[in-house]
């Protein structure tokens, strides 16, 4: 895939180090200390409940999940502002001092108690990854070409899924179960290493004061960014999906289809169809356009997940295992052409905010889709039907609210990337 070349000048070109390449490599790399911090651990979730008597089957591992995206949302809206004032290598450096702090106390965690708190610092620290990567890429491209970088990113990002629970059981099988921590940990050190050779990013020319009144502003600017505010909100229903998916498919595929030693390879191959997506969607995004694929997946999407209801209804929340989960895992591939597409045109009217608006955007996600997702996954123990209820309303409020972002910007149909000032318009 060739990406159109970063929005830097020639006078500034030399002040990166890194290849292209190397630079959305690393930028995968760095949200990956995120995806690993989630689904490495996910075959160890019959030892937690043994570890900590939850009780067999107890969804309550799926808190170990949640407390994370909380942990992940909250501290975007600092990591935010103190990228833009300091910018992007310092906080990458805090989040992963805090990361580590996590990671290795989650490992030692006495009680299922502390499990949580140091997953919920383990993911204040993630976030710092999160908010760095989407603002550095902000800062590097825009419009389709930022759209087709963010999905090779994307991509490489969900080999993580693929990989991850296959090296945690491996793990599991020759270490104490904690030792899925333990590599985290020495990811994030690998990562740090390699940040060194990153030169930063943002523009001296948008370094913005760490006061009270100016962050404070600087969010307002966003929250009342039309587009910006209106595709935030749908991505957050997608989130929620994502959320409820990771909380339950251990649970799904485990006692639903009872397939428990089949478990990282299910997971695995639902992960690749997100890579494929993510793949497909770098290469047609800058030719079809952002809003038309996005209308077009919509319109597929949809019945999909009616589907999904529908058998689960008609055979009493146990479909046929070969009927339910492709087709699940096709619904959720479809996500890759939505998630990075939404984000991107999210971002754009505000690209000289990018810290400030991928903390806020992430963090209205993340905090979002977490709750909504818990409510779907508290549902889930022996039947799907519960979980498919959840992704299909969750899906169709997404849609109506790309819908009304539409009806108000109206500009948007003609799938101009740059927004006119009818899309920037705040709400009052």
């Amino acid at each position: 895939m060739t990406l159109s070349a970063p929005v830097d000048t020639p006078a500034s070109a030399p002040q990166y180090r890194m290849s292209q390449r190397e630079l959305l490599t690393l930028i995968s790399a760095i949200m990956a200390l995120m995806a690993l911090g989630i689904d490495l651990m996910l075959p160890a979730f019959d030892d937690i409940r043994e570890a900590y008597d939850l009780g067999a089957a107890s969804p309550e591992t799926g808190k170990v999940i949640t407390v994370f995206f909380l942990g992940l949302a909250v501290a975007q809206l600092v990591y935010g502002p103190l990228a833009d004032r300091f910018g992007r290598k310092p906080v990458l450096y805090l989040g992963g001092a805090i990361y580590l702090v996590g990671a290795i106390g989650s490992a030692l965690a006495p009680t299922f108690e502390l499990l949580l708190l140091s997953r919920f610092v383990w993911g204040i620290g993630a976030a710092g990854s999160r908010v760095v990567a989407t603002a550095i890429v902000r800062d590097r491209f825009e419009g389709p070409a930022m759209a087709a970088a963010m999905s090779q990113v994307m991509a490489v990002f969900m080999l993580v899924p693929v990989l991850a629970p296959t090296i945690g059981s491996g793990l599991i099988a020759v270490l104490p179960w904690q030792s899925v921590f333990w590599f985290c940990a020495v990811w994030a050190v690998i990562i740090t290493v390699w940040s060194l050779r990153l030169r930063e990013t943002l523009d001296p020319a948008n370094r913005r004061p760490l006061k009270f009144g100016s962050t404070i502003r600087g969010y307002t600017e966003v929250a009342r960014t039309r587009v910006t505010a209106g595709y935030t909100v749908s991505t957050i229903f997608l989130q929620g999906v994502f959320t409820a998916y990771l909380a339950s498919s251990e649970l799904l595929i485990a006692d639903v289809f009872d397939r428990e030693a089949q478990f990282p390879i299910i997971f695995g191959l639902v992960a690749t169809l997100f890579a494929a997506g993510a793949i497909i969607n770098g290469r047609v995004v800058e030719r079809v356009g952002i809003h038309r694929l996005v209308n077009t997946v919509f319109m597929i999407l949809l019945p999909m997940t009616a589907l999904s209801v529908v058998l689960s209804i008609a055979s009493d929340g146990r479909p046929s295992f070969w009927v339910y989960m492709p087709l699940l895992g096709l619904t959720l591939g479809s996500f890759m052409f939505l998630m990075p597409n939404l984000n991107t045109a999210a971002l754009t009217p505000v690209g000289h905010l990018a810290g400030t608006a991928s903390a806020l955007s992430g963090a209205a996600r993340m905090a979002g889709g977490a709750v909504l997702g818990t409510l779907v996954s508290a549902k889930v123990s022996d039947s799907t039907t519960p979980f498919s209820i959840g992704v299909a309303l969750l899906c169709l409020g997404s849609w109506l609210t790309v819908l009304i972002v539409r009806r108000r910007s109206p500009d948007l149909a003609n799938d101009h990337l740059r927004p006119t000032p009818a899309d920037v318009a705040v709400v009052g």
